[in-house]
């Protein structure tokens, strides 16, 4: 949403730089195929998106460090600070502690959110929902069910909750129907945490924007 929010202000286009697309289990691909996205911020200025970049950027030398995503991210630090390209760079994740600390000194601003509380999570469903907001809307029940999500999370659900309505040749969504939407995220989020506790740490709580 921040990057969004700042491509507009700027008036440059948006690029999400997809992470899951980008690794490969091939050694130097992954590298290479990140060179052609620094190549595209020269030739084209905009607001390049890395989402949940610890999945390259965690600490070398970590118990779960890889050594093929090590090489990832030392091609990265190298390109990052040879960069002369106008576009703005963005990298999003929910476990600073786990960035490794040569990438704090690449970025010039680190920019930290925390959870959204009842009020802000409300308005930022009704804000969302648009013109399929359910009616009634009751701010307070949907903005406390959304406690303990993320901004992004909350988007992600809202979406859901649209996509179903749509699919129901339905003009607003029902209330049971988003809020089950926000459950069913939560229990998501719960899982991915379960796995990233007993697995290779990634992501969940505060979201922390590097630009």
């Amino acid at each position: 949403m921040t990057a969004a929010a700042l491509a507009g202000e700027l008036g440059i286009p948006l690029f999400l730089v997809r992470l899951d697309t980008l690794i490969t289990k091939y050694m130097g691909e992954t590298a290479a195929k990140l060179r052609q996205v620094f190549d595209a911020m020269v030739d084209i200025r905009g607001v390049y998106f890395f989402d949940e970049f610890d999945a390259i950027g965690s600490q070398r030398g970590m118990p779960n460090d890889v050594g093929e995503i090590r090489r990832v991210l030392n091609s990265f630090l190298m390109m990052i600070e040879e960069d002369q390209s106008n576009s703005l760079i963005i990298a999003a994740t929910n476990h600073p502690e786990i960035l490794d600390y040569a990438l704090f000194r690449r970025f010039d601003d680190v920019i930290e959110y925390h959870l959204p509380t009842a009020e802000q999570a409300s308005s930022l469903i009704r804000s969302r929902l648009g013109n399929f907001a359910p009616k009634p809307f009751s701010g307070k029940t949907i903005g406390e069910q959304a406690v303990g999500l993320s901004y992004a999370e909350i988007r992600r659900s809202v979406d859901d909750a649209i996509k179903d309505a749509v699919m129901h040749d339905e003009n607003r969504v029902k209330g049971q129907t988003l809020s089950k939407a926000l459950m069913d995220r939560r229990l998501l989020s719960q899982k991915l945490a379960n796995q990233r506790s007993s697995g290779p740490c990634r992501k969940n709580e505060n979201n922390n924007v590097h630009t």
